[in-house]
């Protein structure tokens, strides 16, 4: 969600999820000249967001790939775009296993 202030700041509201206790609101003040179409700067804010944290190993892949809103392809596609190269940890095991596990039930 994008506000605009009472300054000259434009207000961007980004709920970013690291924690399975909730989400924590992060709010960026930007200049004006930065104004994009409504919902555009947020979407690119959280995904530079996202790759960052991904990249510095602060966030998960799962943890980044839901800031972005992207499914998990798409966001390996946009990691390798980027020449991120992917960390594979034990959540991602975890999610992968859950997925094959659903798969073999049907």
């Amino acid at each position: 969600m994008a506000r605009i202030n009472s300054s000259y700041e434009y207000s961007v509201y980004v709920g970013v999820r690291l924690a399975r206790a909730g989400v924590k609101r992060v709010v960026i003040e930007v200049p004006e000249s930065l104004r994009a179409p409504p919902g555009e700067l947020e979407k690119r804010l959280r995904i530079e967001l996202a790759l960052r944290l991904y990249e510095k190993g602060i966030a998960t892949l799962g943890q980044a790939r839901r800031i972005t809103g992207l499914p998990k392809w798409g966001f390996l596609e946009l990691l390798a775009r980027e020449g991120i190269p992917i960390h594979y940890g034990e959540e991602e095991l975890r999610e992968d296993l859950q997925v094959i596990r659903r798969f073999m039930e049907i």
